[in-house]
């Protein structure tokens, strides 16, 4: 395997923490604001204060934010690092730059191209997907190279600290009443236009659930690999096969049935998606009789399987 410098490292990272912000503010800036669909957390509440004041989204994560990467530095310490101030900090600076509210940027405003309005128009429900799937699909790259973009992420990594909420718990929360006072704030400007400001809120939550489960299957990979347990009276046989059809490893675990009561063997191995097949015909022509179990693998590290970034 090929070692990379450690300054080059930090340089990828900083790259994809980049490359997943300007994503991450795509999905948010272009598909999400004008649409009044809010994400919750500090990027809602800034579209929010934009519905009411017109002051640019971007700016507003920004300002909200510094305050609570101050607290966070505070309550969680220097590790809380640098990358999360260069996280919300980009992820700021794009959103005003694709939707052209910063200065000499004007012409850009991609919010307002055939496409997007198009999808306003006519296809809203494709619009939120669209936008969900970019602010789940930046964040999940942001948090994989170990950046983070502040907000709830640090409301969250306090109220765990000191309250002992979990924080899959203190981000749905938060979110939640973000996601109801935008949409008072909605209603309240009559800005919902043709929908309701109820419509718009349940769309919002809509969006949380498909942009949560993109960061999930980011961090944790879409399942490539099972985990396949084989009990069977001929292991040996079953074991060779594996060994020398698939060219895969298999362990052999001493287990006690207790229906039967008597000692036994369990053989267990790990194959790709497109081994699985294959590995289960083998078993089947071998042992018709087998007992064998089947586990998604999210992560494997060894020789045989490509390793995660």
């Amino acid at each position: 395997m090929i070692k990379l410098n450690p300054k080059l490292t930090v340089t990828i990272e900083y790259m994809a923490i980049a490359f997943g912000a300007a994503i991450m503010a795509i999905g948010i800036g272009v598909f999400l604001v004008d649409a009044k669909v809010v994400p919750g957390g500090v990027s809602g509440l800034s579209m929010g204060v934009h519905y009411l004041t017109g002051l640019p989204v971007g700016l507003m994560i920004w300002v909200l934010n510094i305050p609570l990467y101050i607290w966070g530095v505070k309550e969680l310490g220097k590790e809380f690092g640098i990358r999360t101030f260069v996280g919300f900090t980009l992820n700021s600076f794009f959103i005003d730059f694709f939707r052209g509210d910063i200065p000499g940027f004007s012409f850009i405003r991609l919010q307002d191209t055939t496409t997007i309005k198009n999808l306003q128009e006519n296809d809203f429900m494709f619009l939120i997907l669209i936008g969900a799937a970019l602010l789940g699909l930046g964040l999940g790259i942001v948090f994989k190279f170990k950046g983070t973009t502040a907000g709830s992420d640090i409301v969250a990594a306090i109220m765990q600290k000191r309250f002992g909420v979990k924080p899959g718990m203190a981000i749905m929360i938060t979110d939640f009443f973000v996601i109801l006072l935008a949409g008072f704030i909605i209603d309240f400007k009559d800005l919902a236009g043709d929908r309701s400001a109820v419509t718009l809120t349940f769309y919002a939550l809509f969006l949380l659930v498909i942009a949560g489960r993109l960061v999930d299957i980011i961090m944790d990979g879409f399942d490539y690999a099972r985990s396949v347990n084989i009990i069977s009276d001929k292991n040996e046989e079953i074991a060779t096969a594996i060994m020398d059809d698939l060219s895969r490893g298999a362990t052999a675990i001493k287990a006690r049935g207790i229906y039967r009561n008597i000692d036994s063997e369990m053989l267990t191995t790990v194959v790709t998606l497109k081994e699985l097949s294959k590995l289960l015909n083998i078993i089947k022509k071998i042992d018709p009789n087998a007992f064998v179990t089947v586990s998604n693998v999210h992560e494997v590290m060894g020789e045989g399987f490509r390793k995660r970034i």
